[in-house]
């Protein structure tokens, strides 16, 4: 079986290899040094250019911490080359920006060493028009996108510094070039690093990963284009994806991240300096994901699964559902997922929630992340949602929690290296005497930088004894430029600084640059605590990381404590081990540094002892057999329920094992089954005399026990079934039972409980049915429903009682009621009493009887017939009954077809139900 990873980008690209005329380097140096210098006054600072920082700190050294009085930074000064556009100015993300998705950044011990790549530049480019009478209009290539870049050409709109600008003095065909394959920056490291970590223990031999070569490839040969994705194919088991530059530019800059990545964390796109218009990339996005699906299909077999991976492809599931109908597809997201009330605002919402669903399979970081997708869903699409998924109209979709991890293989090889061990030393004789917290984050408005600055220093003024012995060392990459919010961290860098430093110490080291991995290693390995503040975060592997490298092995042991934001995904998985902050509580947050810095050492070693404990148990390798354990079980459980597995019921068989049995038990649903569905505000209600005649002669038999069961009261089945003699009855989906021949009923719930939440629910029920004209409150012995099917507008009052389960499901999902959606109505009722428990107590009651009168058999024959959702707990219990405690034939059936754990069908309704029951009570020939 092969397993199909689609990310948006593969875990390799192209490097271009061209070589320079000595005769033309020097006029190239000139012309580039001229081109950088005429566009500094117009162009904001690239990333590795003087930033605010230094502006502000009036300094030409690189990096200097706003207020600084010592040369701290200078121990982690190192050239490291950036790639913040991969050096061609395409919109990709740099491995900062990417690996945010999962917590850690360019640091993992899978990756090669950055280094600059010669790659073509993007042939079109465009923005939205700041009209949105416009934004429509179809994108006009720029003049150039007709020919070859040069060498050397202007491009100030992707400015890059001198030591990693690509020299643009001559032109270069790129289709003639020599290349070579490299492991590329930009993409989901978390993932590559699973997936190694799970290749090589033998968990996944057969892969192929599907994904974008991260580079613009317009300007590439066809030919070249086909040897290039040949090669992939044949030497790294990777499809290549294709698409057009100004197609990855919509899809990825102007819908991505500029609508889907804000929204996903919190930040709705709608403020007055946004361009941002949904339906002007959003056809983007359509067509990227239509190419990874279109790819997947054409090189699937059956039998292979299908792993699709985060934000960037929502679409592709439900795209390969229709063109694979019985694939085995999952779905991970690895960045948070919103409340409904935030995932509203997009104009495409039920598409992409659609989209997800094509999936048998979807997988979130943490709890909190299934619950909101699960609401969203009830909300959006008026869909029924249970602990274990979504209940769609012909099929179940399985959700479920895998949260990510780091591979500790990985990290232990690592750490065992010369220069690893050479930085801890450095580092710990820098500041030896002092207490250090780290930091490692993207400056953008998620990751909480200026809450923790500010956090600091509230700490400083409170603590005023700390100041002399504690330094913060906050490493900030970035990729894109932000001057508003990087102002605002100078200003307060700059009063931290200018307040508490000395002449010998610095309490606050800024470094607005990256660090090499070995730097890092021994940055966290020497750490006293690490301080995570993100505002919104999927996971922060960083934390991870962190513990992980405080045991000691190859540094001081600290047992360090980790300061983690209860925003981040890794607050579920270390929970109060870690110091959970709220990071806009900057009273809470400086607390948390004085509890980290001044506990004692046994102390630190039992709290890091159940850190590490948690960063083992959630591993890379557990998260992919996890996830790849889960997908085939669900689907292998789905494709049984599916509507062309569900064979017809067999009528002759069903008579055969009927007259060869002892005793039998018949449970049959009311409405649907053996009547047409009926108004509930009927006056006179009445059963077809043909289901009296049939149930009749069922329970004149002696060895047959038959139920009824249905929603109605039990006042109103007593009325319905009256002429039936011997007749037990199941009242309001399974609270109250009545055996055969006996007056009393029993009630299953606790009248105390069912008063407790029925005033209150009642309320919110009233305020709903008040704004759908025409729908109505119904109040029952142990349950309410919302009846909406007559209301004027019913796709308006089908929306307001999508929004009405929500609300009550979360508002008391603790009193043990939830509320469920079915045909035209929202019943509330309790968790624990349905068809199923009744049918149990039903059950045993037969067992008892047996054992007290031995001339009765225990029943070793079962029929359960029904018709709609609230009838699947029921089959779901009969169908694990068969061949336990004498039951020698059980059949479970459904009417119509649908998704079901029915083992049969018949497909006309209630004929076929009453036809089949006045064959079994005729005599065999």
């Amino acid at each position: 079986m092969t397993i199909f990873i689609a990310s948006l980008f593969l875990p390799h690209t192209v490097n271009f290899h061209v070589e320079e005329p000595r005769n033309r380097r020097s006029t190239s140096s000139r012309a580039s040094k001229a081109v950088i210098e005429s566009a500094a006054e117009s162009v904001p600072p690239a990333p590795n250019g003087v930033s605010l920082f230094e502006k502000q700190n009036g300094t030409k050294n690189a990096g200097l911490t706003p207020g600084a009085t010592t040369g701290h930074e200078c121990i982690f000064s190192s050239d490291i080359p950036k790639d913040e556009h991969n050096n061609t100015g395409y919109p990709f993300p740099s491995t900062g920006e990417v690996n945010l998705l999962t917590g850690s950044e360019a640091h993992s011990p899978a990756w090669g060493s950055t280094k600059a790549l010669l790659q073509p530049k993007p042939q079109t480019a465009f923005s939205p028009s700041p009209s949105i009478l416009k934004h429509q209009d179809p994108i006009v290539p720029t003049k150039d996108s007709g020919r070859e870049k040069t060498l050397g050409e202007p491009d100030p709109t992707h400015l890059l510094p001198v030591d990693v600008r690509i020299d643009h003095s001559r032109k270069v065909s790129f289709s003639r070039a020599e290349w070579t394959i490299e492991t590329a920056e930009q993409g989901n490291g978390g993932l590559r690093n699973a997936v190694r970590s799970a290749t090589d223990a033998g968990h996944m031999e057969d892969k192929i990963w599907v994904g974008t070569l991260g580079m613009p490839t317009d300007a590439l040969a066809p030919q070249t284009r086909t040897i290039i994705a040949e090669r992939l194919r044949d030497e790294y088991g990777s499809l290549t994806v294709y698409v057009s530059d100004g197609d990855f530019d919509g899809h990825y800059t102007h819908f991505c991240k500029t609508i889907l990545w804000p929204v996903f964390h919190y930040q709705i796109p709608d403020n007055p300096k946004s361009k941002a218009y949904e339906d002007h990339s959003w056809i983007y996005y359509v067509k990227i994901n239509q190419a990874f699906a279109e790819k997947i299909a054409k090189n699937w077999k059956r039998g292979d699964s299908i792993w699709v991976q985060d934000y960037h492809l929502l679409l592709v599931p439900a795209m390969l559902r229709k063109l694979l109908p019985d694939a085995q597809i999952g779905f991970f997201l690895h960045i948070a997922f919103p409340s409904s009330e935030v995932f509203r605002c997009l104009a495409p919402r039920k598409e992409l929630l659609e989209g997800i669903l094509g999936a048998n399979l979807i997988g979130f970081q943490t709890d909190e992340y299934c619950r909101h997708f699960l609401q969203t869903c009830s909300r959006i699409l008026s869909v029924e949602a249970t602990n274990e998924g979504l209940q769609l109209e012909d099929r179940f979709v399985n959700v479920a929690t895998f949260p990510i991890g780091i591979d500790p293989t990985s990290w232990d090889k690592r750490r065992k290296a010369a220069d690893v061990e050479q930085w801890i030393k450095t580092i710990s004789e820098r500041y030896e005497g002092k207490r250090l917290i780290v930091s490692r984050d993207k400056i953008d408005q998620v990751r909480g930088i200026r809450q923790k600055l500010l956090s600091y220093e509230l700490f400083l003024n409170t603590y005023p004894e700390w100041r002399d012995q504690v330094v913060l060392i906050q490493v900030a990459t970035s990729t894109t430029e932000q001057p508003e919010l990087e102002a605002t961290i100078s200003d307060i860098a700059m009063r931290i600084n200018s307040t508490h430093s000395t002449l010998a110490h610095q309490p606050l080291v800024f470094l607005k640059q990256d660090l090499a991995f070995p730097q890092y290693l021994a940055l966290i390995s020497v750490a006293d605590a690490l301080m995570i503040t993100s505002l919104r975060e999927g996971m922060n592997l960083t934390s991870h990381e962190f513990v992980y490298c405080q045991d000691g092995k190859y540094g001081p042991k600290n047992y360090g404590s980790l300061i983690l934001s209860e925003f981040t995904g890794s607050a579920s998985v270390f929970g109060n081990h870690a110091l959970l902050v709220n990071p806009w509580d900057y009273r809470q947050c400086a607390e948390a540094i004085y509890t980290a810095l001044s506990r004692s050492e046994d102390e630190r070693q039992q709290v890091w002892t159940e850190l590490h404990r948690a960063v083992l148990q959630n591993s890379t390798a557990n998260w992919v057999k996890s996830f790849s354990e889960t997908l085939s079980r669900v689907w292998n459980e789905q494709s049984s329920r599916e509507i062309m597995a569900v064979p017809r019921l067999s009528v002759t068989r069903l008579e055969e094992k009927y007259h060869q049995s002892n005793r039998r038990l018949i449970i049959v649903d009311y409405e649907g089954t053996l009547a047409s569905w009926g108004s509930p505000k009927s006056i006179i209600i009445t059963t077809p005399q043909r289901a009296i005649t049939a149930l009749s002669e069922l329970t004149e038999d002696p060895k047959n026990i038959v139920y009824v069961m249905s929603s109605r009261m039990p006042e109103e089945m007593e009325r319905l079934f009256r002429r039936v003699a011997g007749l037990g009855l199941i009242a309001e989906n399974g609270c109250f039972v009545r055996e055969p021949h006996a007056e009393e009923w029993l009630k299953l719930t606790d009248q105390a409980h069912t008063d407790a939440w029925k005033d209150g629910v009642s309320h919110i029920l009233e305020y709903f049915q008040q704004r759908a004209e025409g729908s109505w409150v119904e109040q029952r012995h142990c349950s309410l429903m919302f009846h909406y099917g007559s209301a004027e507008d019913r796709g308006a009052a089908a929306r307001l009682a999508s929004e009405c389960a929500g609300h009550i499901n979360d508002a008391c999902a603790n009193q043990g009621i939830h509320a469920l959606l079915i045909e035209g109505a929202l019943v509330v009722e309790p968790v624990d009493t349905n068809k199923a428990s009744a049918a149990e107590l039903v059950w045993r009651y037969c067992l008892e009887r047996s054992q007290k009168e031995e001339e009765l058999a225990p029943p070793d024959f079962l029929l359960v017939i029904g018709d709609s959702r609230d009838d699947e707990p029921v089959f779901r219990w009969a169908n694990k009954l068969q061949g336990a405690e004498a039951v020698d034939y059980s059949m479970t059936v459904t009417l119509g077809s649908r998704s079901t754990e029915a083992k049969a069908t018949v497909t006309q309704g209630v004929t076929s139900v009453l036809s089949c029951l006045e064959k079994l009570v005729v005599p065999p020939s």
